[in-house]
């Protein structure tokens, strides 16, 4: 790709208006929560005696409430405006954050991260909306730096899980708080007010089913379908790879940070280029092949080998993120909370049932790499999905490469 192309992309990142660079900080802390819980999965089981199939339940419980939410998000920003939505998510997750860090039983964590999820639901679908809404330099400027932010904390996420997490299994959550606090004074004393909406005749009505009817829509039913396919995947290697690896907090939060920066790389340079020179439902149909073969090689039994594939799975997890979102956010007429919601509700839903089976997977089988060969399994269905739900769908970004400029409306 040509230099131009370079700085186009940095121009898409610069002299966006506060009120991006706050929803997408908040963004960063609100990531860092799915793989934070990484590098003690081992500890907490520890600590509170439980069985890896009950420790899962916290990626399981988190997801499985906010997909529900997810069907939420849209008629509560239309009711009581994106800030407020935004807002009460944030209050929601510091404090679930904060009674995590204080109680002494897995049902009770469990029953807690609930809470977190359902928080972390009206947050995201609703920063989504307004990082898009509020960009500078079109929706796929936009887009690139949500996934940024996704990027970015899940990066960090289990980092910071790793450095307080060699203290005590407490300390992650904790921490985590206390940054999700400083988000929610940030948020809500610098984002702009709610504009009013008028006499309630006049407000937009979102009904709890809307985001289910805008599935309607061929085009982002299919995509949602592949992704949530890609998801349940994604979660089989951040929930199961911990089990699988057996080492300590630290080396698990260094692995899955390396994993987290390819997830930022790829996708906020890579993936765009990819889509130029694709296409990018072709470009999507190839990173999910991709990320079936990484799986696949999780199987082996060997730790080095793991390791690496975990890590360098994380590009293809990078690309994976931007094209998804971008075809989800783009290629429905819905109003983008209720395309979001949409969206996100099938996205979580892959994620959250493979979070509750992966351990029961490996149980039924008898063999611990077996999730693994499971999620490339499911991307390769993924890949089927695109190929033929979206085979009749005009690409937007089929043009080519020279022509594409990072951040402009196509």
């Amino acid at each position: 790709m040509s230099t131009g192309h370079h700085v186009r992309l940095l121009d898409a990142v610069k002299g966006q208006p506060r009120t991006v660079w706050i929803t997408a900080f908040a963004a960063v802390i609100a990531f860092m929560g799915i793989g934070l819980v990484d590098p003690i999965l081992l500890s907490i089981a520890e600590a509170l005696h439980a069985g890896p199939s009950q420790v899962t339940l916290l990626f399981s419980s988190y997801l499985g409430v906010q997909v529900v939410a997810m069907l939420l998000t849209g008629a509560s920003t239309a009711r009581f405006g994106a800030k407020r939505t935004l807002v009460g998510g944030l209050v929601l997750i510091v404090l679930a954050t904060a009674a995590c860090a204080m109680v002494n039983s897995i049902g009770a964590l469990v029953g807690l991260r609930a809470v977190w999820g359902l928080g972390n639901a009206f947050f995201i679908a609703t920063a989504l909306s307004v990082i898009v809404g509020a960009a500078t330099g079109g929706q796929q400027g936009a887009i690139l730096l949500y996934e940024a932010a996704l990027g970015l904390g899940m990066s960090t996420g289990p980092l910071l899980g790793a450095v307080l997490g060699s203290v005590s299994w407490r300390g992650p959550f904790a921490g985590t708080a206390v940054l999700m606090g400083v988000a929610l004074i940030l948020s809500a004393g610098f984002l702009p007010k709610d504009r009013p909406e008028g006499s309630a005749e006049e407000r937009p009505r979102v009904s709890v089913l809307d985001p289910l009817r805008a599935l309607r829509h061929r085009g982002l039913r299919w995509t949602a379908v592949g992704s949530a396919l890609y998801t349940a995947a994604f979660f089989v290697v951040l929930a199961w790879s911990p089990f699988v690896l057996r080492m300590g907090a630290v080396e698990v939060g260094l692995i899955f940070f390396g994993w987290g920066l390819c997830v930022a790389v790829a996708g906020v340079l890579f993936a765009p280029r990819l889509a130029a020179r694709l296409g990018e439902r072709h470009a999507t149909v190839l990173a999910v092949l991709v990320y079936a073969a990484m799986l696949a090689v999780m199987t082996v039994d060997s730790r080095p080998v793991l390791v690496v594939a975990v890590i360098v799975s994380g590009l293809a997890s990078g690309l994976l993120n931007t094209l998804f979102t971008g075809t989800a956010m783009s290629i429905s007429s819905a109003p983008r909370p209720v395309a979001s919601a949409g969206y996100n509700f099938c996205r979580w839903l892959g994620g959250a049932v493979a979070a509750t089976l992966v351990g029961h997977v490996a149980e039924w089988l008898g063999w611990a790499h077996a999730p693994f060969l499971v999620g490339a399994v499911l991307c390769v269905l993924s890949a089927v999905v695109l190929t033929v739900g979206t085979a009749h769908r005009p690409d937007p970004h089929a043009v080519p490469a020279e022509a594409v400029v990072v951040g402009e409306e196509l």
